[in-house]
């Protein structure tokens, strides 16, 4: 799959860390899961890529602008590293394109209509409430 933008590897940590859940008798010896280390504000990725990635608000990102990834679906290393970098790209992916400025547009004639309705007719029941002299 093509990507709009490319990160070199060395830029990208991986380890072999041991997967949680149940894992039958290798549970304790294999390490099958993969963490990768991300450095955002340290990477090469353009300044504006940068910029919109930080202020999405994304849970993955610790204060320092570290990208932190698990990846555990597989029960291979190999698998599981395939799948953090895809994860990685796919996410990069969502921040590499500027979002479309929101067009400013009118209310239809029927909306506004509704809307005026809606006031006359709540001002008619308060006004109703009125004790009269």
């Amino acid at each position: 799959m093509k990507h709009a933008l490319h990160i070199d590897d060395a830029e990208i940590e991986l380890t072999a860390i041991r997967s949680q859940g149940p894992g039958g008798q290798n549970v304790n010896k294999v390490s099958s899961a993969i963490q990768l280390r991300f450095d955002l504000l340290g990477s090469s990725l353009p300044d504006d890529v940068k910029q919109r990635w930080l202020q999405s608000g994304d849970s993955r990102l610790t204060l320092d602008g570290e990208f932190i990834l698990k990846a555990q679906r597989h029960r291979t290393q190999e698998a599981n590293r395939a799948d953090a970098l895809a994860r990685l790209y796919e996410t990069l992916d969502l921040y590499a394109k500027p979002p479309k400025p929101r067009k400013a547009t009118k209310p239809t004639y029927g909306s506004v209509q509704r809307r005026l309705e809606g006031k006359a007719m709540k001002s008619k029941i308060k006004a109703s409430r009125q004790a009269r002299d």
